[in-house]
């Protein structure tokens, strides 16, 4: 089996002060057809064609939102979810229908509110933060303490926090570097003595809209309560500040419950020739515990599993085996992530790709495949406050070597095969939270590349429901994975990855 050298990404370094905009993903290289577009067009303009009509994975879709709805870590909703999908997988067809068993986490959010109590009296639009602490049955009443950035919070005295709220809006510079403050808000406000944080919503929308997401205690700070805060009420503190002094109220009766047991969903398409070697696909099954979970990731594991769902059904077989999964517990700690790597051991260099959906099923422009620019986390991984960098971002055409180029040109002739859909494109990148620990040990990563215009409206939101979901650009996505999967476990040479460091 030959392999193609492996792409080298030049990624930009993030801003120390996290300030600075999250670096521009390139817009994507258009296809260039060779050989692999004149082996496999017939094929590919039939599952092209069988997903423009398919109208079973937007009702599975459907049924997931409205049915079973959102699906947090350690929830019933969630185990049901789970066996609904082995369900789901065994009704279709596939082979080794399994779930693998995964302890996750059980954070409950319990009843919760936030006000302002001086210098006016009224209700702020809350979520609190996943794995945050409650506040005291009383809840907390403090003066808060307004920032921008975590230089400016640094640089204030510890006097000037102890025992009061920490209200920190960065403004909007891409979620790679919101999510930063997300993660790493609290405990940075708790070594400098506040007694909780709020702190502005990870989103470009201001629609009263807050959202939710996980957060990161430090091993050297106490864990104090924290919670996202709409962009308006971040906004509006910022100018009652000016005035004078702000009081709020906090209360939130969040704990974390003894894990629970539930697990990855995985399923087949066994390889017809070498069914050892594997292209794995999926998203994750877990959602947050607002709205439907629907772009995020209900469309994520309902498009991948119809894209394997068709192949078997118009029954093709490729060379190499393909596999299905729904991961679990991508949201908080990707308890799934690092089971599933556990479990392969020395066995992971059997995936020769690996395509991860987490980024909603909007209108697709192509793939996203390369090497990642810098270590990968989990859902809780990353380190107190640090950014998510565009995977791609920096990337140069012209400085790849003539082996490397070789390897985007697989790429660039493989997303010709996607111009019926308007999806023959490839961009530098790709990958996810799910299949970061084997994409660490040198899987291909591979990942839809959207127009993503409103995926960070609704995500982690309320919002985040099945009517978000437009039934053509969920086709397009379908069928976009189904060939690009199956080129990937059919065609004779293989892509690589490039090895790195995954942190846990």
């Amino acid at each position: 089996m030959k392999r193609l050298v492996p792409i080298v990404l030049c990624v930009a370094a993030a801003s120390a002060s996290l300030m600075a905009q999250e670096p521009a993903r390139p817009a994507g290289y258009p296809a260039v057809p060779g050989p692999l577009t004149a082996k496999y067009q017939a094929t590919a303009d039939k599952i092209l064609a069988a997903a423009m009509s398919d109208t079973d994975g937007y009702a599975d879709l459907q049924y997931l939102c409205d049915h079973i709805g959102n699906r947090n870590s350690g929830t019933p909703q969630l185990n049901t979810a789970i066996a609904w999908g082995a369900d789901l997988m065994k009704k279709a067809g596939l082979s080794n229908v399994h779930v693998q068993p995964v302890m996750v986490p059980h954070w409950v959010r319990g009843e919760e509110d936030a006000e302002f109590v001086a210098p006016v009296k009224k209700k702020m639009h809350m979520l609190g933060l996943g794995m945050s602490v409650g506040t005291p049955p009383e809840g907390i009443t403090a003066e808060v303490v307004f920032v921008h950035t975590f230089d400016e919070l640094d640089a204030l005295a510890d006097s000037a926090v102890k025992g009061k709220i920490v209200v920190l809006n960065p403004g909007w510079h891409g979620y790679g570097v919101n999510s930063g403050y997300r993660t790493g808000s609290a405990s940075r406000a708790a070594k400098k003595g506040a007694v909780a944080v709020l702190v502005r919503a990870a989103t470009p929308l201001a629609q009263q809209l807050p959202h939710t997401g996980t957060l990161v205690y430090a091993e050297d700070a106490p864990k104090i309560p924290a919670a996202a805060i709409s962009i308006e009420d971040a906004t509006m503190i910022e100018r009652l500040t000016k005035e004078g002094p702000v009081t709020v109220h906090l209360k939130m009766d969040a704990q974390r419950l003894p894990d629970v047991q539930a697990g990855n969903v995985i399923g087949e398409i066994p390889g017809s020739e070498h069914p050892e070697q594997i292209v794995v696909l999926g998203g994750h099954i877990d959602s947050w515990d607002v709205g439907q979970g629907a772009q995020d990731d209900g469309s994520g594991i309902m498009a991948t599993f119809e894209a394997v769902s068709l192949l078997h059904k118009l029954g093709l077989k490729p060379k190499r085996t393909v596999r299905i999964v729904f991961w679990v517990n991508e949201e908080t700690l990707g308890r799934g992530a690092l089971a599933y790597a556990k479990e392969l051991g020395d066995k992971v260099s059997t995936h020769v790709a690996a395509i991860e959906m987490d980024g909603g099923a909007e209108r697709p422009l192509g793939m996203n495949y390369g090497s990642f620019g810098g270590p990968r986390g989990g859902g809780g991984g990353r380190a107190s406050g640090a950014p998510r960098v565009n995977p791609g971002a920096g990337f140069d055409m012209s400085k790849l070597s003539p082996e490397d180029k070789k390897s985007v040109d697989a790429m660039l002739d493989l997303v010709a095969l996607l111009k019926p859909i308007d999806a023959a494109t490839w961009a530098p990148g790709g990958g996810g939270s799910d299949i970061g620990p084997i994409v660490a040990e040198g899987v291909p990563a591979l990942s839809p590349h959207t127009v993503g215009e409103h995926y960070f409206d609704w995500h982690h939101t309320e919002a985040d429901s099945f009517d978000k979901v437009d039934l053509t650009d969920f086709r397009k996505n379908i069928g976009m994975l189904a060939v690009t999967a199956y080129v990937l476990a059919d065609m004779d040479e293989t892509l690589v990855g490039h090895k790195g460091t995954f942190r846990d």
